[in-house]
């Protein structure tokens, strides 16, 4: 437990990630920053998780979107 302490991302699960990025920058701009189609072609919450649980590269680049979404947060 204590080397989670300062981990941003313990403790959060992917959908609540995805629910909010989406609802901050929506999907188009998520498309256009990490180029899958699960944000780009009739995205859902359901289809990105889907992919995402199954592509390694692709959910740590929708992490690293997170954690930078918060840390430019007031």
């Amino acid at each position: 437990m204590e080397t989670q302490k300062n981990n941003p991302l313990h403790g959060v699960k992917l959908e609540q990630i995805l629910t909010e990025l989406q609802a901050h920058y929506g999907w188009e701009y998520m498309g256009y920053q990490i180029k899958i189609r699960c944000f780009t072609h009739d995205p859902s919450i359901k289809s990105s998780l889907k992919f995402l649980r199954r592509t390694p590269w692709a959910r740590t680049k929708v992490e690293a979107m997170y954690l930078e979404m918060l840390r430019k947060r007031p």
